[in-house]
């Protein structure tokens, strides 16, 4: 789904008046390229999907896409009883899509079981992780803003066996929480 300019400032226009819109589109970042960006099925935007051992991450929307406002990526094959360590973020809010699978998630003390086509927003400051259920699943992740987010999963790529300690994760504006309840013994 694309996100066009002109319907968000036509949805903002009708909660507050035109003089503060005109004062918030002013001091909105300009995207770094106007030029359209399609990015294919499986594909990242920027060469090959990177791994962090248990999954494929391919970067859909990239920061500098949005000046920084929004992050996408595209999870898939997310193994059974793995996924990331318990964290938070301090400043992004994460929502979550399922596109294919069962994915069991936290969400501070909740927990809640999504299949194809459902979704979770994991707020800004709770705790929250996930893993599949029986089989691989495939999810799109959004951060808002972008954040450390994309520099992280740069660099969790880089390092994988680093990627959910808290020494790393710690680095890039989340705190680590303590080991994922889903993961596998």
């Amino acid at each position: 789904m694309t996100l066009h300019r002109r319907s968000v400032l036509k949805a903002a226009a009708s909660f507050v008046s035109a003089a503060a819109l005109r004062d918030l589109a002013a001091q909105a970042p300009a995207p770094q390229s106007a030029s359209v960006q399609v990015v294919g099925a499986g594909q990242d935007r920027f060469g090959p999907p990177r791994t962090l051992g248990f999954s494929s991450l391919a970067f859909k929307v990239a920061s500098s896409d949005t000046g920084d406002n929004l992050f996408i990526i595209e999870h898939r094959n997310l193994m059974p009883g793995t996924g990331p360590a318990l964290h938070l973020h301090f400043s992004q809010d994460e929502w979550f899509y399922v596109m294919d699978g069962e994915v069991v998630f936290q969400v501070g003390d909740e927990h809640a079981r999504l299949r194809s086509g459902e979704s979770v927003l994991g707020p800004g400051r709770i705790p929250h992780t996930f893993s599949a259920i029986g089989s691989p699943a495939h999810m799109l992740i959004a951060f808002a803003p972008a954040g450390m987010m994309e520099q992280y999963f740069i660099d969790a790529a880089a390092h994988p066996s680093l990627a959910s300690t808290a020494d790393f994760m710690n680095r890039y504006e989340m705190r680590w929480m303590g080991p994922s309840p889903f993961w596998k013994s």
